[in-house]
């Protein structure tokens, strides 16, 4: 009893100290941060709907926790966090939990691989094996001769495999980067390899990333989180933000718990990442990303420039290859103006950011929750903090009207479809609260169905699909259509 009146206690003084924070806020700020919270929406939406709540949508994906920064005119203009770090323990989200970032982390290291180009000691055009010592690129006959360069590293036109790594848990041993490049034990990804000749084309690649961490360490003679902290998070102010081989016990309190996307937790509280370029083993908070993100876009004025000069980060923006893949960034033009963007992903964390190049505006997004939800959470609050701030030509959903369909209708939708009968991937149509649910085999979450006629129905998280269902000679449900961009196909109903 006594265990649990403490821990009241402190659970009561955790969410009283952030609504003091929320308390600094002025009027106007704290309107819009209601505004935020009761705007989120899909890329379609329902002819005269309004918006939907971040809690509702949380519960709608099972979603634990999340916490937001947003930017406005080169400030973070509020913080706010929601939910639960950890389920069992009780811990809510604060706005100094910390979250995994994941694959954001390669922002961040593209910045400090370019103020190694800056200052002259890295040329972005030169093969890699010039700047790496202790371990050497294995050129193959798929590269056909051409070396690869730190720019295509960066770019992901590097023409490498291994797109992404999975993670140890807590006794599992842990590789070294050695280890890793050359995919033996007790590294679990495979050797970072060529798959086609450097240059040609994009192929996303953290093995890529973790090369160019190697040469970091080898160009600059240091540890690489130590080399990063001193040249990004400290200048910046960064002060939550730490690979994950910097946290002390106390600062381990702080993290996250990670969560699949049924809402249970991963096997184990999170998982550690031996790959620290490639953002793997990063823990932050949006705070610290969004002063990241400021730092960027004042440095394109030439306003700060504590790292890099606004030469170098218009460099950094400009596409390679494809046109929204850049140095460390991926770039999208959203009406009328240009954003820099990365998203993350690791098993049990989620994480997103938007930033425009032009005018200071911009929101980072981190949760601790797995790849069903990874595209539409963080979507959905982005599309509304750029409603809400009037980030013109950024959100344009497809509006739908919704008609009411007869429930002896819908009856006959249920059941189970099957793309191919080669295939196990199905879809099962069900009701649940009253409402008919659409469930693809090959997704966790279900998606709820909305109807514009008595046969077509569309979701909320689709925008450009049609579907249809289909009745045989006998006036019986067979099957539903889908009418994408690329084709339309057939889905057979086998139950």
């Amino acid at each position: 009893m006594k265990t649990y009146y403490i821990f009241f206690l402190l659970l009561i003084t955790a969410i009283a100290t952030e609504a003091q924070k929320l308390n600094l806020y002025s009027p106007q700020v704290k309107t819009r941060i209601k505004k935020v919270e009761n705007n989120l929406g899909g890329w379609v939406k329902i002819q005269d709907s309004t918006g939907w709540n971040i809690l509702d949508r949380m519960a709608y994906y099972r979603i634990n926790g999340v916490s937001v920064a947003v930017i406005n005119n080169y400030k973070i203009e509020w913080v706010k966090g929601y939910g639960w770090a950890d389920t069992a323990q009780k811990i809510p989200v604060t706005i100094s939990t910390l979250f995994q970032p994941a694959s954001i982390g390669k922002s961040i290291h593209a910045v400090g691989t370019m103020k190694l180009v800056q200052d002259g000691r890295i040329d972005l055009h030169h093969d890699i094996n010039a700047y790496l010592k202790r371990w050497k690129f294995p050129y193959d006959s798929l590269s056909r001769g051409k070396k690869i360069t730190t720019l295509e590293l960066l770019s992901h036109t590097a023409g490498l495999s291994v797109h992404g790594f999975d993670g140890y848990k807590w006794y599992q041993p842990l590789p070294n980067i050695i280890q890793i490049l050359n995919g033996e034990p007790p590294a679990n990804s495979p050797a970072v390899r060529s798959v086609f000749e450097p240059g040609t084309k994009f192929e996303y690649s953290g093995g890529g990333y973790a090369i160019s961490g190697m040469e970091v360490e080898d160009v600059t003679g240091r540890p690489y989180a130590d080399y990063m902290t001193q040249t990004i998070f400290k200048p910046l102010g960064m002060n939550h933000t730490f690979y994950y081989s910097q946290l002390t016990e106390k600062q381990k309190k702080n993290l996250a718990t990670a969560y699949r996307f049924d809402g249970k937790d991963i096997g184990c509280k999170y998982h550690i990442y031996p790959e620290d370029a490639c953002g793997a083993s990063l823990w932050s908070t949006p705070a610290d990303l969004a002063k990241f993100i400021i730092e960027l876009q004042l440095s394109l004025k030439s306003r700060n420039n504590k790292i890099l000069s606004s030469t170098t980060v218009k460099q950094m923006f400009t596409p390679q290859i494809e046109k929204n893949n850049a140095l460390g960034f991926f770039i999208e033009q959203k009406g009328s103006d240009t954003y820099f963007h990365h998203d993350g992903l690791n098993e049990g964390f989620v994480a997103d950011y938007y930033a425009s190049i032009k005018n200071g505006n911009g929101v980072v997004i981190m949760a601790n929750t797995d790849l069903a939800a990874y595209i539409d959470i963080t979507e959905e609050i982005i599309n509304s903090v750029a409603t809400v701030y009037k980030w013109k030509g950024f959100y344009n959903p497809v509006v739908k009207k919704e008609v009411i369909v007869p429930d002896g209708v819908l009856n006959t939708y249920c059941g189970k479809y099957k793309f191919r009968d080669d295939s196990d991937q199905s879809v099962t149509v069900f009701w649940r609260n009253g409402k008919l649910w659409f469930h693809d085999s090959s997704s966790p979450t279900p998606w709820l169905m909305h109807f514009s006629s008595n046969t077509d129905f569309f979701f909320n998280e689709i925008m450009f699909n049609i579907h249809s269902f289909m009745k045989d000679t006998h006036g019986n449900i067979d099957s539903f259509m889908i009418k994408a961009q690329d084709g339309s196909f057939k889905v057979k109903k086998v139950i």
